[in-house]
């Protein structure tokens, strides 16, 4: 039990902590010491980093680097008020007609993080009449801002084409707008949504069709553009939300679609509206990390490699990730299941002692029994740093009865 909590009027928030320490998912946040890099120092420890969405190495790439520093010189560290205002700077206006031309859109929009993008742009675009049929694995903000719009929600088995179809035709004579959601990869397994046919059929039905890239942008399609391009889907998504904080290297996220959908978010979403622009620096370091998706597609060549290869060596090895009960991963997002949240936690922890951070990740994050340590592979790891980091992940988990 933890000491008394003071202010009686927040002891149920003492009784929840009381409950994640007593099944031993409760944690502590490692805090980085360095640069977000393959080989780095949390806590003051050294350990092979696979818990971070730094896919290509961007975020702390020299040119990225400079980007921000001589946009910090000419323009200030802050943009000094929201976009409607005075927050609008021409480096604003760069990064989102340079986002558009690379997912060839007519437009986009930029927001303060993927979070946003998403919980705003979903509670702009419907209204307590419409419907939404959402994936049961989509991301969190799909689900707030499925909620915050107010529209019926309707969620369909994951990646189950029919049991969407099904939901539609229940639908039919239903009035009101319908939108169908998709993550382009999900964010838990790892596996990749069945973008076009969902596409195909929000097109038959007459729905809107929106799609998450958060962990595709950078990863999936040509030069990084994301499951849209992946599937050849161009002109088939109308909204297509990715992020900026991931393979980006930096921070925010993004809205694309048509120029009047782009300005009515201008008009209708409340986190575009009420927020305070990126500062300068970020907007400078997002320009510069497109211009580089654009010039060294071997960084994603290395990024698949290294994916391809190590779990090629956890399977081998004989842990698993993924593909009986539970959806097969098919991108660098690496879930080793483990089942019960305590052991996972342990397992995490057991491994940051040996000098791996490895992501435990328990209920409400992903159901009850299918508890995990989530591993993420970048371009930027070298083979010999992989190679020790499987060894410690087969030692440890042999330690603790996770391997036989």
């Amino acid at each position: 039990m933890t000491e008394a909590n003071p202010r009686p009027q927040l002891a149920h928030l003492t009784a929840v902590l009381d409950d994640l320490r007593a099944k031993g998912t409760y944690f502590h946040l490692r805090v980085l010491d360095d640069q977000q890099a393959p080989v780095c120092h949390y806590d003051g420890k050294e350990v092979i980093n696979l818990a971070s969405n730094n896919y290509l190495g961007l975020a702390n790439d020299p040119r990225l680097i400079q980007a921000a520093i001589d946009a910090t010189r000419t323009y200030g560290v802050g943009s000094g008020a929201v976009r409607t205002i005075a927050g609008t700077m021409r480096l604003h206006m760069e990064l989102e007609e340079k986002i558009a031309r690379f997912k060839n859109v007519e437009a986009c929009v930029v927001f303060q993080s993927g979070f946003a993008a998403n919980a705003g742009t979903v509670s702009a675009i419907l209204g307590k009449e419409d419907y939404i049929l959402s994936d049961e694995l989509n991301h969190a903000s799909i689900i707030d801002g499925a909620r915050l719009s107010r529209a019926s929600i309707k969620v369909f088995r994951h990646k189950d084409i029919a049991h969407c179809e099904q939901l539609l035709q229940e639908l039919a004579g239903e009035p009101g707008r319908k939108l169908v959601i998709t993550d382009g990869v999900f964010s838990m397994d790892g596996d990749i949504g069945p973008v076009d046919k969902l596409a195909a059929l929000a097109e038959k039905c007459g729905a809107i069709m929106m799609v998450d890239d958060a962990h595709a942008s950078g990863v999936l399609g040509r030069n990084g553009r994301g499951s849209v391009d992946h599937f050849a889907m161009h002109g088939k998504v109308d909204v297509q939300v990715g992020t900026l904080s991931k393979a980006i290297g930096s921070l925010g996220g993004y809205v694309c679609g048509s120029r009047d959908l782009i300005e009515y978010l201008y008009h209708r979403a409340r986190p575009f509206l009420f927020s305070t622009s990126h500062p300068p620096s970020v907007a400078a370091t997002c320009i510069a990390a497109f211009d580089l998706l654009e010039k060294e597609p071997e960084r994603i060549m290395r990024l698949w490699a290294n994916t391809r290869y190590f779990q090629g060596e956890l399977k081998r090895i004989g842990f698993n990730i993924g593909g009986v009960t539970t959806p097969a991963t098919e991108t660098p997002i690496t879930p080793i299941i483990v089942g019960e949240g305590r052991k996972a936690m342990e397992f995490s922890r057991a491994l940051f002692e040996e000098g791996v951070m490895a992501t435990g990740i328990a209920f409400p994050t992903v159901p009850e029994g299918k508890a995990r340590i989530r591993l993420i592979l970048t371009s930027e790891h070298t083979r010999a740093q992989l190679d020790q980091a499987l060894e410690k992940l087969e030692r440890v988990a042999k330690r603790l009865g996770i391997l036989q």
